[in-house]
C-alpha cells in the first residue's frame, strides 16, 4: 500500500481524489498541490457545470449513474462541522434532439441508456410539441429526454465542498505551482514547485486538468490532452420556456436556464479549434454567426435575445477520442493520470475520485471497472467513439 499520495491538481478530479483517499483509509498522507487556490481561471468553476446519462457508451452512463448518486447526497457526504454544502442542483433533464438523419444513433443510445438504469424518454414530434410547446420541430425526428437524473449544478460550489471536506478529512493542500516531477527509472521520486520545496511520494496523481500534458512532459510521458478554449454566453431574453431543460441542437448548439436568463455555446469547428488560446478572450464572432442562428431557428422567441455576459474557459481535450484517461501508465509504476475528460470532468468527478482511490489503496478497481479508459488505449491507438460528444 502507499502511504504517501501527491495530487497534481486540486479542482474537482484532484479533490475528489483526496476526498475518497482520505475517506477509505485516513492513515495514507495525501498532499493536493493547486496552482490557483482561488481557482478563477479553473475548468470546475468556468463550465457549463450540468450532469448528464445520455452517452453512447456504458462507462460513460455508469460514471454519470454514479455522479448524480453523489450530487444527490452531497450535504450527507461533504457535511463538514455541522455544516452541510449546497449546490443547487436543479435536475431540469438534458433534452437530445435528432434530425431525420440521426434518428436511429439517438434510439440506439437511448436504448443502451435504458437498459443501464437511466431514466430517460424517447420523445416523437408530437410529444416534443406537447412538452415543449415553445419548440420548433419542423425540421426534427424525435428528441431523448432525461426524466429525472439529468441538469445543472454549482461547479464552484462543488469544488469548494470537495476540497473543505479532504482538508477536514485530514489531506493537506499547497498552494504552488509544480515545476518539476523527478522520476528515477520506472518510478516518480518528488515533484518540485517553484518555491523551491520538494515531496516525496509514493504515488504521484497528474489531476492538472488543461495543465496535464506539461506535467505529463515533466515524468517524460507523451498525453494527447491540450487545452480547448470554449466560450460560454448568458444571454436574456423576453422569451417563457416553460419546463426548459439544457436543450442540444442536432447541429451542436446547446443552452439551459440560469436564473432569469439562459447560457449557451457550442464548440468551434475542428479547423477552428486551436490550442492554449488565451482565457480573457471570447469568440464573440462564434455566438453572431453559429449560435443566434442557431437558437432563432429551434425557438423563434430567441429572435429577441442579448448578450448579457461571456467568458471562456478551458475544456482539456483528448485528442485520441475525447474520453477521460484514468489510471497507471504501464511504464512508470506509481504515476496515476486522471485527465482528459473534454468537458465532463464535474459530472464523471466523483467516480473518477473513487477509482483511483481504489488503484491506490487495493491495486485493482472494487466498484465501477474504469479499465477501458486507461493509458493503454492511447499507446495502442484504441479510441473509444462517443456519438454524443458536446
Amino acid at each position: 500500500m502507499s502511504s504517501k499520495v501527491v495530487v497534481i491538481g486540486g479542482g474537482v478530479i484532484g479533490s475528489s481524489i483526496a476526498y475518497f483517499l482520505r475517506l477509505s483509509d485516513p492513515t495514507v498522507s495525501v498532499t493536493v498541490i493547486e496552482r490557483d487556490p482561488t481557482y478563477a481561471r479553473s475548468s470546475s468553476a468556468l463550465s457549463a457545470a450540468s450532469i448528464r446519462q445520455q452517452f453512447s457508451t456504458p462507462l460513460s452512463i455508469q460514471m454519470s449513474l454514479f455522479g448524480i448518486e453523489f450530487l444527490r447526497s452531497i450535504g450527507e457526504r461533504l457535511e463538514v462541522d455541522g455544516a452541510r454544502p449546497s449546490i443547487d442542483l436543479h435536475e431540469g433533464g438534458y433534452l437530445f434532439l435528432a434530425t431525420p438523419a440521426g434518428l436511429a444513433t439517438l434510439r440506439d443510445n437511448h436504448a443502451l441508456q435504458k437498459r443501464l438504469g437511466a431514466d430517460i424518454s424517447l420523445l416523437d414530434t408530437q410529444e416534443l410539441q406537447t412538452r415543449f410547446p415553445w419548440l420548433n420541430t419542423e425540421d426534427l425526428a424525435a428528441g431523448a429526454y432525461g426524466e429525472s437524473g439529468e441538469g445543472w449544478f454549482d461547479g464552484y460550489g462543488l469544488v469548494q465542498a470537495l476540497r473543505k471536506k479532504a482538508q477536514a478529512l485530514g489531506a493537506r493542500y499547497i498552494a504552488a505551482d509544480v515545476t518539476d516531477v523527478q522520476r528515477t527509472g520506472n518510478r516518480v521520486t518528488h515533484v518540485q514547485t517553484a518555491n523551491g520545496e520538494r515531496f516525496a511520494c509514493d504515488v504521484v496523481v497528474n489531476a492538472a486538468g488543461a495543465w496535464s500534458r506539461k506535467v505529463a512532459q515533466m515524468v517524460g510521458i507523451d498525453l494527447p490532452v491540450y487545452a480547448r478554449r470554449r466560450s460560454i454566453f448568458n444571454v436574456t431574453s423576453p422569451a417563457k420556456l416553460e419546463r426548459c431543460p439544457l436543450l442540444i441542437d442536432p447541429g451542436g448548439v446547446y443552452f439551459r436556464p440560469e436564473g432569469q436568463s439562459f447560457i449557451c455555446g457550442t464548440s468551434p469547428s475542428a479547423d477552428n479549434d486551436p490550442d492554449d488560446l488565451p482565457l480573457d478572450e471570447v469568440d464573440h464572432a462564434l455566438f453572431d454567426d453559429v449560435i443566434w442562428p442557431a437558437l432563432a431557428h429551434r425557438v423563434p422567441q430567441f429572435e429577441a435575445l442579448r448578450v448579457q455576459n461571456c467568458w471562456s474557459g478551458y475544456y482539456e481535450y483528448n485528442v485520441l477520442d475525447q474520453n477521460a484517461v484514468i489510471g497507471y501508465h504501464p511504464d512508470v509504476a506509481n504515476c496515476l493520470f486522471a485527465n482528459g475528460f473534454s468537458g465532463h470532468g464535474l459530472q464523471q468527478g466523483p467516480a473518477t475520485g473513487r477509482g483511483i482511490s481504489e488503484l491506490i489503496l487495493h491495486g485493482r478497481y472494487t466498484t465501477l471497472d474504469l479499465g477501458s479508459l486507461s493509458f493503454t488505449r492511447v499507446l495502442e491507438n484504441r479510441p473509444i467513439v462517443e456519438k454524443n460528444v458536446v
